[in-house]
């Protein structure tokens, strides 16, 4: 079986010992053995990035670009072959692989077009014969953690812009699906970028992402995951006075009002609730509908939830995918004993079911009369499980929809709503690769990802003033 290692000071190096990858939808087949870093992999990778930092942040925007470019290219033609990897190992369908795979390119594309694009300002000074440039620089060594529910685009939202602005990189991706991550650092040293510029440290959180934390040598940490770990990266960062910028997840609303098309309603909260596995920082859990359209939204969103195919995920015509781990399905059929034990009604689904092989399988799982006191309606559950609640209320602000004809109830939404992102007849998973992706409140600390907005974690803003 094939060994992964490690992308160390620009050699791939074997760990002290490795993690099997395994398939959630089929647990008899392991995809690969990989590599797990050490603490002193992990103190050798941020040495290596420290001292490959000086030339790489001097380094040429048509070096940087072509770099970039060759990678988006490469992940562009892999894309069925990428794809069916991610597939395998997080367990999303695979059109929903593939376009993230696709997505993923799109995002190195973008921003080996930004390497050609950087820029300053030239402004007179207040005082006379004195000029004044404004420029951004990059910050030095980052830290990347990653979690396992987009395995290739949440790493190259990271990873790209960090590379594009002139920084180093230690790459740690979540544990529980290393493959897509692996051959993204593949792609990217075959790419021609000098070594120890981006180093790989899969691993344990305990062992490598603490190294991590614990170094005063990362100038910054990127970090999606848990709301908890994420708070852990923030008291890390604040002893060591270094930039951090945290996703940690939301609890998402759906808002149907009585005026809202049924369809479009029903659409919404199928795709934001229960494709990809309900896996996504982004879903909508929260299913806040008025008191005109709701018994008629429950029956429609119950049928269509009737119609959609639970199996493998590289089988035709699947629309929803296994549970990622076996721990992850412990933790889904917790909260539905849960809900049902809160006093919540079991409209829809909650029960775990087998396919022609062995995986993580579980229906989609709607709950109706739900409030917000529930547990069900506050703790973001990461699974198939969504919940109809008569009103709002949550400490998250990722992303909040809303289902209506109504330009006024539109607006007002729009400028109410304390969320970063707000979807209009659209679900709240699914956004744009060019433009900033965040939450406010508890789901988000930091400037935004993705797009030109990821300049203002990756730089910092330098003033120079010269006599003339």
């Amino acid at each position: 079986m094939s060994m992964f290692k490690n992308l160390i000071a620009g050699e791939w190096v074997a760990g002290a010992d490795a993690i099997e990858n395994i398939n959630p939808s089929n647990t008899n087949e392991v995809i690969g053995l990989y590599a797990r870093a050490s603490l002193k992999d992990t103190q050798t990778a941020i040495a290596a990035a420290k001292a490959a930092f000086p030339a790489w942040s001097r380094s040429g925007i048509l070096e940087r670009h072509a770099i970039l470019k060759k990678t988006a290219d490469e992940i562009l033609a892999r894309k069925e072959e990428l794809g069916n990897l991610l597939a395998r190992e997080e367990g999303k369908t695979l059109p929903e692989a593939i376009g993230e795979t696709i997505r993923s390119a799109q995002i190195f594309d973008f921003f080996a077009g930004e390497a050609l694009r950087l820029a300053g300002e030239v402004l007179p000074s207040v005082r006379p014969n004195i000029g004044v440039e404004i420029t951004r620089e990059p910050i030095g060594v980052i830290g990347i953690i990653t979690p396992w529910n987009f395995p290739i685009a949440i790493p190259a939202w990271k990873i790209a812009p960090a590379l594009c602005y002139g920084n180093t990189i230690v790459f740690k991706p979540a544990e529980l699906v290393p493959g897509c991550s692996w051959a993204i650092v593949d792609i990217l040293h075959r790419a021609g970028l000098p070594k120890g510029v981006l180093n790989l440290v899969m691993g344990k959180g305990s062992v490598v992402g603490q190294a991590m934390l614990d170094s005063p040598d990362l100038a910054g940490i990127t970090f999606t995951g848990s709301t908890g770990t994420g708070k852990r990266v923030a008291a890390a960062s604040i002893e060591h006075n270094r930039k951090f910028q945290l996703e940690m997840g939301g609890k998402n609303p759906m808002v149907v009002l009585d005026d809202a098309n049924l369809t479009v309603a029903v659409e919404a909260a199928a795709n934001s609730g229960f494709f990809s596995t309900g896996q996504r920082c982004t879903a909508s859990s929260r299913l806040i509908v008025t008191e005109g359209i709701h018994d008629k939204f429950v029956a429609a969103l119950t049928e269509m939830l009737k119609t959609l195919v639970v199996d493998d995920a590289l089988k035709a015509g699947t629309h929803i995918g296994p549970v990622v781990d076996e721990r992850q399905l412990a933790t889904d059929t917790d909260y539905i004993a849960i809900g049902k034990k809160e006093g919540a009604k079991l409209a829809f689904g909650g029960e775990t079911i087998e396919r022609e092989n062995p995986g993580f399988y579980l229906q989609p799982t709607l709950f109706t009369e739900a409030t917000n006191q529930m547990r069900i309606s506050r703790d973001e559950i990461f699974g198939p499980v969504a919940s109809v609640i008569r009103a709002n209320d949550t400490p998250f602000g990722l992303s909040a929809g809303i289902a209506t004809t109504s330009l006024k109830h539109a607006t007002h939404f729009k400028r109410n709503s304390e969320a970063g992102m707000v979807m209009i007849n659209l679900p709240t998973a699914g956004v744009d690769f060019h433009v900033p992706f965040g939450g406010r409140k508890a789901s988000s600390f930091g400037s935004r990802e993705q797009g030109k907005y990821a300049a203002e974690f990756f730089t910092v803003v330098k003033t120079a003033y010269t006599l003339a």
